[in-house]
């Protein structure tokens, strides 16, 4: 985490520095060794995985299966095709459950969107695809339009402000009634039409984004780096309503949109606070605090909600980083259940299960209404395992016709068995990917860090 995941203050330099050098004490010992027998992703190389990890972070903490899971046999829905991926996390209740994909998937092609991950600046937005075409946005906010089939390139737009820098940090995009909305660093909302990237309106908030919006019913909201929730019309860009949490002076790079069901809209904010309001108002119906552990520790334990919530069949599912994992009643805001498991990926929710990365590197299965844990797997945890060198960081899953995908900023994408958590395949991608693949029209998508956008079938 310490060189993927960037952090955002305005505290002194060395409150920084303190929370630095507690993510670099972060420690690990033992392996295993496995070997990827499947193909689907590709190699079949045997590698190296970090296996049992002793930490000296309050927050971190071996996770293993209930004993009362060990005889448990998952079973999930069948693959559906899912023809669109609209806005970051796919729909706007971020609930996608089991997407299919092609059995022997193939490179179909490939582009490069323009302006990658650097020292100065970051590549965060996910890609979407709406109508038979697929929208990206660099990290110098260049927009494009491609043909998702062919990955042909159908407009460019750029929305940076002419009076700005160019070095800046983006927030994502999202598509509703054939506009793209975009969120900046600049502190604007964008709207562009989806069939030729003219823009049709801008919102000048002054207050920079560090999330992607999330758009329904011609509604837009977005949050920005100091905790503030917009909800915008999406014709006119007026705005509607907003609301405030608690502002934090030191948070994570990024962050987790807001999920909208029912009528209602979750707002996750960096100070761990996760808000359920009325879509139509704003009023707020329940807040609760997933800002777990103790909070002098650095920037191990803090609070920030990065990934994005949930809502599925009246639950809301969240995970913090400091080491909150729960499920909430949408309606009440009472919590069903709660695990000392913290993240800063989005869960993913498929069936009567829940898939999360964790932030001591696991992929760990749980049960949606209950929150036993199933299975376990250790990730890899050092592009270098030997000198213990370059610590990777995972982004994910999908779940994509029986295999979880995930991919990670060593340079590699996994296939992990959703069943058993046993690791499948490996497939090399053109760079790391901190970017969360994207399934659409039987396609599995990545966009790596150098900006290389590649479809798989």
């Amino acid at each position: 985490m310490l060189k993927q995941i960037k952090i955002y203050s305005s505290a002194p330099l060395l409150k920084i520095i303190f929370h630095l050098i507690v993510i670099a004490t972060i420690t690990s010992c033992d392996t295993i060794t496995k070997t990827f027998e499947d193909t689907y992703l590709g190699s079949t190389n045997k590698v190296q995985l970090p296996g049992k990890r002793i930490s000296i972070l309050a927050q971190q903490h071996s996770i293993k299966p209930d004993i009362t899971a060990e005889k448990h046999q998952i079973i999930l829905p069948p693959p559906v095709t899912n023809s669109d991926w609209p806005q970051t996390g796919g729909y706007a209740n971020h609930a996608m459950h089991h997407l299919r994909l092609g059995q022997a998937l193939q490179e179909k092609w490939s582009v490069n969107i323009g302006t990658g991950t650097s020292g100065v600046e970051r590549l965060m937005a996910q890609p979407i695809i709406a109508q038979g075409r697929l929208f990206t946005m660099d990290a110098e906010t260049t927009i494009n339009g491609y043909n998702v089939n062919n990955g042909k390139k159908l407009w460019s737009t750029q929305i940076t402000p002419k009076e700005e820098e160019d070095d800046h940090i983006n927030g994502g995009l999202a598509f509703n009634n054939g506009k793209i909305y975009a969120t900046t660093g600049f502190g604007h909302i964008v709207a562009l039409t989806a069939k030729t990237g003219k823009v049709l309106w801008r919102r000048d908030v002054k207050i920079p984004f560090r999330t992607a919006p999330t758009a329904k019913d011609n509604r837009i909201f977005a949050i920005t780096i100091t905790n503030k929730l917009f909800a915008l019309n999406g014709q006119s860009g007026a705005i509607l309503w907003t609301h405030t949490g608690i502002e934090e002076t030191t948070n994570l790079l990024g962050g987790g949109s807001p999920a909208i069901d029912s009528g209602v809209i979750v707002a996750p904010y960096s100070s761990g606070e996760l808000v359920a309001l009325k879509v139509q108002n704003g009023q707020e119906l329940w807040s609760d605090s997933l800002a777990g552990g103790r909070r002098d520790l650095g920037t191990a334990t803090l609070a920030s909600i990065r990934g994005r919530p949930i809502i599925d069949l009246n639950m809301v599912f969240a995970v913090s980083n400091s080491g909150q994992l729960t499920a909430i009643n949408l309606r009440t805001g009472k919590r069903i259940w709660e695990r000392n498991i913290g993240g800063v990926e989005s869960p993913w929710v498929a069936g009567n299960y829940l898939f999360l990365i964790s932030n001591n590197t696991n992929l760990i299965a749980l049960g949606k209404k209950n929150g036993q844990i199933y299975w376990v797997t250790a990730l890899p945890e050092w592009k270098n395992q030997k000198r213990r060198k370059d610590k990777i960081t995972w982004t994910g899953p999908v779940l994509g016709s029986d295999r979880l995908i995930l991919a990670g900023s060593g340079g590699k994408a996994l296939s992990i068995s959703p069943y058993s958590g046993k690791i499948l395949g490996q497939k090399k991608m053109p760079d790391g990917v901190t970017i969360s693949p994207v399934i659409a029209q039987d396609a599995l998508i990545f966009l790596s860090d150098d900006a290389e956008l590649v479809s798989y079938r």
